[in-house]
């Protein structure tokens, strides 16, 4: 059974609990957050770390990591890129699973998004539109920016968060959207427009349940990788970085 620190005791570190709790293959070790551990130190006997708490924990996670030679998942949103830089050097020496999003069907979208953008090339008009619940705090997703960089890997085109007044013809540009409301734990789609044809790619969440199930699969597959830093992709489809 592999035994999980987990970095954050908010919604997705109860989801993991909870997760866990009926589980034959993970065991929660225990919590770093309020009311729980202060650093990941004080937790022993863990063979991983999840990540979903804030990005001033950064430095004492990867510090406790690269000491203990601890393979984690970060899932924490908001990191500047000073710290995206810390991760990828922390990555030389533990696994390190890093992602926007931890939904299967996101990391298969992403990949299909890609796909379809090379194969219909700039003969086809890209758009990308989110929707999730109003108490979403940060707007586009770290998911469509994801997306955004699947469609435009190289930054070849302008970006348009959304369009108002007289903004003229369409340029060479592809647009995201955000959409707030309700209780939507998320939905992200990708349309392609042709000449008298288009193609939309969408994916639907229905429970944030989701994003636990792929932590804890990240995790798994952290524990068994080399040092290096991976992605959601990297954890379906097979990394073997060095």
């Amino acid at each position: 059974m592999m035994r999980i620190g987990l970095v954050g005791n908010g919604r997705m570190g109860r989801m993991i609990d909870s997760l866990c709790v009926d589980s034959a293959a993970f065991e929660v070790a225990g919590f770093v957050g309020p009311g729980a551990c202060r650093t990941l130190d004080e937790l022993e006997d863990i063979d991983a770390a999840i990540d979903f708490s804030y990005p001033g924990n950064l430095d004492m996670l990867l510090q406790s990591a690269v000491r203990r030679a601890l393979p984690l998942v970060i899932g924490t949103t908001g990191l500047s890129r000073e710290q995206g830089e810390a991760i990828a050097a922390a990555a030389a020496a533990v696994p390190i699973v890093w992602a926007d999003n931890f939904s299967t069907g996101v990391t298969v979208l992403c990949r299909l998004a890609r796909q379809a953008a090379e194969a219909l090339g700039e003969d086809f008009d890209i758009e990308i539109v989110e929707t999730h619940h109003n108490q979403k705090a940060d707007a586009p997703s770290g998911t469509a920016k994801a997306l955004l960089r699947s469609v435009d890997p190289s930054g070849a085109y302008d970006c348009v968060y959304g369009r108002h007044g007289r903004p003229g013809a369409r340029g060479h540009e592809i647009g995201v959207h955000a959409l707030r409301g309700g209780t939507v734990a998320g939905e992200h789609s990708v349309r392609f427009f042709g000449a008298m044809e288009e193609l939309e790619l969408r994916h639907r969440a229905d429970s944030r349940e989701i994003f636990a199930r792929g932590a804890l699969r990240a995790a798994k597959f952290a524990v068994g990788a080399k040092p290096g830093l991976y992605n959601m992709e990297d954890v379906l489809f097979g990394g073997t970085k060095a």
